[in-house]
């Protein structure tokens, strides 16, 4: 019975121990285009991607090319949540930053609740570049692990 059990539980052992992490990436764009005209969401994508699928390896004497189009990476199954772009008609609304800060939150903390591990953020900018550049998006990354 004892070896029996041992052997049990080593086994389970070795079964948790070669499980791979898995890792997933919630992305929040958020305009920051004047007078609020821009776009802002939570995109989580809700379809698995094979990056081995779209890569290929160049060498000096091949030039292979992936077979894969380009329309083909595209997911088409992502989840879509609303945020309150940076800007309004009067500038800069502070009020909107609290209410995506929440709504961001809310996104954290129900991925923690579902067993995911934050283990890293990044973000960026892509700013207005001056009187006649109407554009721009502040963009984070926020990468989990379980």
């Amino acid at each position: 019975m004892k070896k029996a059990l041992v052997t049990f539980i080593l086994a389970l052992t070795a079964t948790i121990g070669t499980h791979a992490q898995e890792y997933k990436i919630i992305t929040t764009v958020e305009s920051i285009v004047p007078s609020g005209l821009g776009r802002s969401r939570i995109i989580d994508a809700q379809e698995e991607k094979d990056f081995e699928e779209y890569t290929s390896e160049q060498t000096a004497d091949d030039n292979t090319r992936n077979k894969s189009k380009r329309g083909d990476i595209r997911v088409k199954d992502f989840e879509e949540t609303k945020l309150l772009n940076f800007y309004n008609i009067a500038g800069i609304r502070f009020q909107n930053i609290a209410a995506n800060d929440a709504l961001i939150s809310s996104k954290l903390t129900a991925m923690a609740a579902e067993g995911w591990e934050l283990i890293f953020v990044t973000s960026g900018v892509e700013a207005d570049a001056g009187e006649k550049d109407g554009q721009g998006i502040f963009v984070t990354r926020f990468i989990f692990k379980k």
